[in-house]
């Protein structure tokens, strides 16, 4: 599993590659769909309806992959760090009961009050 304990996991922009769909796809229940998806260097999160999925890409060629279902209705709280004129940065805080606090990073220019909106209509 990813080591969610080693500070931030990803470093991520706003992706609109199919891709990303389809590498989670296999994964999904019946009712799950893929809202938003967000990419990093190899590495990628997809936000879905129920859960928040984490892929770690790893090895030379990429084809291992490390996949980690984060459910939404493990999550007892969750904050985000808009961007500043300093900090070009945000950040999402979510913590999940069992697994402590995990933290996403994002590039400048992402919409994290919509990410927020997002898990609050299904977390709360």
């Amino acid at each position: 599993m990813i080591d969610f304990e080693n500070g931030s996991v990803f470093k991520l922009k706003q992706s609109d590659d199919p891709g990303f769909r389809d590498e989670v796809q296999p994964l999904l229940v019946d009712g799950e769909a893929v809202v938003l998806t967000y990419e990093g260097v190899r590495d990628f999160i997809v936000f879905t309806n129920k859960r928040v999925i984490a892929v770690n890409v790893q090895g030379i060629t990429g084809r291992k992959k490390d996949y980690a279902s984060l459910p939404f209705n493990k999550i007892q709280a969750f904050s985000i760090e808009t961007d500043g004129l300093a900090d070009n940065d945000g950040e999402l805080d979510l913590w999940f009961s069992g697994l402590g606090k995990v933290r996403f990073e994002f590039k400048e220019n992402v919409d994290l009050p919509a990410i927020a909106k997002h898990i609050a209509s299904v977390a709360l």
